[in-house]
């Protein structure tokens, strides 16, 4: 008998990580499942454009249209798909951005977990499901650092909120009825395509802008926030070995490694040939009302459970970044670093 291929459904699926999963899980020879959301513009595919080319012919991927918020278009899309595995990355996940829209935030991000889980309760599936959750859910207390699975949990933003109430309703449903579902706890994971809002990508371009002399200056808020960061595709590779493993259960993804903003900064402009003093400003706005100064993963479960250890270091992280930017912008960055 021919081995049945595997059925995966990726909400968020047009995000970093949503197109580092279905990469891998095209790879892998599971039929992919992508829920996208209607937007003005009609085509936000770019990452999947850039890490899957041929996506649009690929007759192993298959995206429709949904939202989180709408249970009626999950309960549709599950019954149609009855996916062998479900990863849920889908959020609004910009933490200052959750400030400015707190109840949308709540909604998609949180609720949405709710969303979700009810259809797959209702429709009797057997799937095992990923729930992505977030270091945002710590307070950042270094006193309490490095974070665990039994660090407690003391969120600091409508977003760490959000994602605080999708693990726990996971968990709750986990428990009450049996279901198989993984809480990955992630800490910062970056790329060459995170989205440009973010720090990291705002250093990288704003770089890129300084070289091409189209500005002078970065714009950036506070510079002594410590993350933990590694790079997507990993951790990625970590969301899927979770949901190989025979029990359900929930895990720390990190490197165990913390740098600051401004190391980050300091390391880009030194590959770039700059001098890191000269090529920022501070501006209140992106300062978040509330702070998590101080985030360091302890992934010691995941290597020991999951066989999974961080390959990629922070300043091969920041290199890789700086020149996938730079290598799109045309700019040559041996005459610079």
């Amino acid at each position: 008998m021919a081995k049945k291929t595997k059925v995966a459904f990726i909400t968020g699926i047009t995000g970093q990580d949503g197109t580092y999963l279905a990469k891998l899980l095209l790879e892998k020879g599971y039929e992919v499942h992508g829920l996208i959301r209607r937007n003005s513009t009609l085509y936000n595919y770019d990452k999947i454009d850039q890490e899957i080319p041929d996506h649009q012919k690929n007759k192993n991927l298959t995206l429709h249209y949904g939202d989180m918020t709408d249970s009626v278009s999950l309960l549709t899309i599950l019954e149609n798909t009855r996916p062998d595995e479900i990863y849920n990355l889908a959020a609004q996940s910009h933490v200052r951005v959750s400030f400015e829209t707190p109840l949308y935030t709540a909604q998609t991000t949180g609720i949405g977990v709710l969303n979700l889980l009810e259809a797959v309760r209702a429709l009797k599936l057997k799937s095992k499901i990923y729930q992505a959750s977030t270091s945002e859910l710590y307070s950042g207390d270094p006193k309490q650092a490095p974070q665990n699975e039994l660090t407690p949990f003391k969120p600091k933003s409508p977003y760490g909120v959000a994602k605080l109430y999708g693990f726990e309703i996971a968990r709750i449903y986990r428990e009450s009825y049996g279901m198989f579902i993984s809480n990955g706890i992630l800490f910062n994971h970056e790329s060459e395509i995170r989205g440009e809002s973010f720090v990291t990508r705002k250093i990288t371009l704003g770089i890129c802008d300084i070289l091409l002399k189209k500005e002078k200056y970065i714009t950036l808020g506070n510079l002594d926030a410590k993350r933990d960061w590694g790079y997507a595709p990993e951790y990625m590779e970590a969301a899927w070995k979770m949901l190989q493993q025979k029990k359900p259960d929930d895990f720390v993804i990190a490197t165990g490694e913390t740098h600051s903003v401004k190391e980050f900064l300091i390391e880009a402009c030194k590959i770039a040939g700059l001098d890191w003093k000269k090529v920022y400003k501070i501006n209140k706005y992106y300062k978040r009302p509330n702070e998590v100064d101080h985030l360091c993963g302890d992934a010691k479960k995941a290597r020991k459970v999951l066989k999974w250890k961080p390959k990629t270091k922070f300043k091969k992280l920041v290199k890789i970044m700086l020149e996938s930017d730079c290598k799109k912008k045309k700019i040559n960055l041996q005459k610079n670093g």
